[in-house]
């Protein structure tokens, strides 16, 4: 990786069938213009762009292409990984999804990639037990299948990393709830990742109370892109791995 590693997530994009954004609130107004441009006025093409999840509202692969061209074409290479509302892209079409992908998109789904500075790893979580809302029946076997794909993840990055390189984890779901570390954000730490990405958050209430800056050695951000203001963030705290 010779250039700059940035994140954005949550872009929502819906081409195909269009569903504006602006339903949810007037900042979404006209969303996909205003995130193109701070893109191209950052992003330079040596640089990475992280997006964890939520890329496509589209339900069938062929809809979400005409997205994922869209964002083919702004600078730089990009690393999606999956969001609750990508429902394209299920666990089972992992690599029919990976086929597809245009030129310049990698895709990560419970696994790591070695981008040379860094390795990314990857998988959409859940909600946690502690989440507010959190229902047994509906959640938990989604909790418990996204906490095994997050320990692959992981696994691999190890590997690939081999203690001299810092991981970078993205995540869909905050791995946090009231602020205190959920079983995700205890594994990530385990792990010795330097910093994690995340995003699925959307009501400034909820941006209050995110969990940024270091905890238990991880840099946490939170990159929806409407809280960022529709345009990619720089990573942090992404610093070299400790023997």
């Amino acid at each position: 990786m010779r250039g700059m590693l940035w994140s954005i997530s949550d872009l929502h994009l819906s081409f195909a069938r269009p569903k504006p954004m602006d339903i949810f609130g007037s900042r979404w107004k006209n969303h996909p213009d205003r995130i193109a441009a701070a893109w191209r006025a950052r992003v330079k093409p040596d640089d990475i762009v992280l997006l964890a999840g939520d890329t496509s509202w589209a339900m069938k692969l062929q809809d979400a292409l005409v997205d994922l061209e869209w964002i083919a074409a702004l600078p730089g290479r990009k690393i999606i990984s999956r969001g609750n509302h990508d429902y394209w892209w299920s666990s089972e079409r992992t690599n029919r999804v990976r086929r597809s992908m245009p030129p310049g998109i990698d895709i990560l789904e419970a696994s790591a990639i070695d981008l040379g500075d860094v390795v990314v790893c990857a998988t959409r979580g859940w909600n946690a037990p502690e989440t507010p809302g959190f229902q047994e029946s509906a959640d938990r076997p989604y909790y418990e299948r996204e906490l095994a794909r997050l320990d692959r993840a992981l696994v691999e990055a190890q590997r690939l990393a081999e203690g001299k390189r810092p991981i970078v984890v993205m995540i869909h779901f905050p791995p946090f709830a009231a602020r205190r570390p959920t079983e995700f954000a205890r594994r990530i730490a385990a792990a010795k990742a330097s910093a994690c990405v995340y995003g699925h958050l959307h009501r400034p209430e909820d941006w209050a109370t995110a969990t940024q800056g270091v905890v238990d050695g991880v840099y946490y951000q939170l990159t929806s892109c409407d809280y960022l203001g529709f345009g990619p963030v720089a990573v942090r705290g992404v610093r070299a791995a400790e023997g």
